[in-house]
């Protein structure tokens, strides 16, 4: 039976302040779904899939047995980006930006604090979430690389912008490489960036892409650098994105797995935190008292129960007869 959780934020992040999802075990393990509620429809299949993946199946043999991971800042205030920073440890740090209602200064004094509380030997790179046009990022990211980026994450919404940015950057001499996200995770074509030219790293998430080994396929296919990242979820979910970075071949970068610090507690009583910049590669079981704690109300329960049910019988109806899609 699915457990429905209710976990708060410490701070406001892509505009909730509470995340909710479901979690249930199966013959594998523990799994997690939890879709934003900005996917709809057909849209919330994949991360079905991931989340059958992990109950059903399990995952790959890992090659490592523990990730290097950076800390993750919201668009707070510099004082408050600061701490996060020497808190969490990390030697590489994700600065959200161009977040609605705040300017480009606001982001400069961000970064500024950031790599103040980090140093000049750490690494910094910055999410957009889309939200530039190509003069807009340039403008930006020609500001902010003076702070030392290692790459830009999806300054820019779609690829064809993402392929105008660096034309422009080039021009500018701007040398701060592209990431792309959403490009990939809401594509119906993930590999497009990488024929496009349109990416130097490609950010894959386990349950939008559909589960771990949906993700070494697309990694594969795309041939371009891989940071796995987390669609914030509780430590069920994230066991299944550090899964995937323990089985690629080649990890070159620092992963954005470690954001179960942006929820204000957690579903398991050991939570996957990193210690020293890096998270261990182990399975996860939630505790029963932290179900029942952090258990939704019973309208918020029936509401994702009805999203599941209605995204199986959704699935069902895309699968082709013969085939299990979670094989």
């Amino acid at each position: 039976m699915p457990h429905t959780y209710a976990l708060a934020l410490r701070t406001r992040f892509r505009g909730i302040t509470t995340r909710h999802g479901l979690v249930w075990s199966g013959p594998a393990g523990w799994a997690e779904w939890s879709p934003f509620l900005d996917y709809e429809g057909d849209e919330i299949i994949p991360w079905l899939r991931a989340a059958d993946e992990a109950a059903e199946q399990g995952w790959p043999v890992p090659v490592r047995d523990e990730i290097e991971v950076n800390a993750t800042v919201p668009a707070v205030a510099p004082e408050r980006a600061a701490v996060l920073v020497r808190d969490a440890g990390c030697g590489t740090v994700k600065v959200k930006v161009a977040e609605p209602g705040q300017t480009l200064a606001d982001d400069l004094d961000r970064i500024a604090a950031v790599r103040d509380a980090l140093g000049p030997a750490g690494r910094i790179r910055v999410d957009a979430n889309g939200a530039w046009d190509v003069e807009q990022a340039t403008v930006a990211l020609g500001r902010l690389a003076g702070y030392g980026l290692e790459y830009a994450e999806q300054p820019c919404r779609t690829v064809d912008e993402l392929v105008a940015l660096r034309v422009a950057l080039a021009r500018a001499g701007v040398d701060v490489p592209i990431a792309a996200d959403e490009s990939i995770r809401r594509a119906e074509d993930p590999a497009l960036v990488a024929r496009r030219g349109a990416a130097d790293v490609a950010v894959l998430k386990v349950q939008p892409l559909g589960g771990v080994r949906a993700c070494l396929r697309i990694a594969a296919e795309i041939g371009l650098p891989v940071v796995v990242s987390s669609a914030l979820e509780t430590s069920v979910g994230m066991a299944a994105g550090v899964a995937l970075a323990a089985a690629l071949p080649d990890l070159p970068y620092a992963c954005g797995l470690n954001t179960v610090r942006l929820l204000a507690d957690d579903l398991v009583d050991e939570p996957l935190v990193a210690r020293n910049g890096c998270l261990p590669v182990r399975a996860v079981v939630p505790s029963a008292d932290r179900l029942a704690q952090h258990a939704a109300d019973p309208d918020t329960t029936a509401f994702w129960q009805a999203r599941l049910d209605t995204t199986r019988r959704r699935a069902a109806a895309h699968r082709p007869q013969g085939r299990d899609e979670r094989g």
